[in-house]
């Protein structure tokens, strides 16, 4: 009686090698999704070489301490009331008609004890090392907030659009190179009426 067959071999000696096409096919297709991260300008570790005068009304400190409790300037303040006072800060414009730093575009009260200058003023925002993170968040997305809101309305009337769309069509990658070359020349136009100069000071340890 015949010895029946066995069942045919499949041969894997490939495999190895069309695994290996398949993941760099993989690798050369898909996008991969970078985090922006926050843009901050932390304190330097060596003072400058120039000694640098910053007068202190250009400075607008928020600290927010362990508990999630914000001062404004030493005075204590609700989260729904940081986004007003720093645009106050921001908007002040506070050098007399005249001076080199008058803000001819500034709509604020004009306060000779707040800042001088969009371009001068600095918001210090200084945390516990206790301070929740979602806190600490939150802080700072209202602080960036005060910056796109006065952005947005020197947008509006240069442009008659929102900077916060013109930013957002300037980064989407589906734009046009043309189209970039417009758009970034307004937002840096725009950004520069309203520098984002926020400034993470050192770390409280209690």
């Amino acid at each position: 009686m015949a010895r029946r067959a066995g069942a045919p071999e499949v041969s894997a000696g490939s495999m190895a090698d069309i695994a290996f096409l398949l993941l760099i096919f993989f690798l050369v297709t898909t996008t991969i999704e970078t985090d922006a991260g926050l843009d901050r300008m932390l304190p330097p570790i060596e003072p400058p070489e120039d000694n640098v005068v910053i007068k202190q009304k250009n400075i607008f400190t928020v600290t927010i301490n362990k508990n999630g409790q914000l001062l404004v300037e030493d005075e204590l303040t609700e989260l729904s009331k940081l986004r007003e006072k720093a645009m106050a800060f921001l908007d002040n414009g506070g050098a007399p008609s005249g001076d080199p730093l008058y803000c001819n575009y500034c709509k604020g009260d004009r306060d000779a004890s707040s800042s001088d200058n969009p371009d001068k003023a600095i918001i210090s925002l200084k945390n516990d090392r206790e301070t929740k993170y979602s806190t600490y968040i939150t802080v700072q997305n209202e602080l960036v907030g005060a910056y796109n809101e006065l952005r947005n309305r020197e947008a509006q009337r240069l442009y008659k659009r929102d900077f916060t769309d013109m930013e957002a069509e300037y980064l989407n990658p589906e734009t046009s190179d043309e189209r970039k070359e417009v758009l970034k020349e307004r937002v840096k136009k725009v950004q520069a009426l309203f520098p984002m100069k926020l400034s993470e000071a050192e770390t409280s340890a209690n």
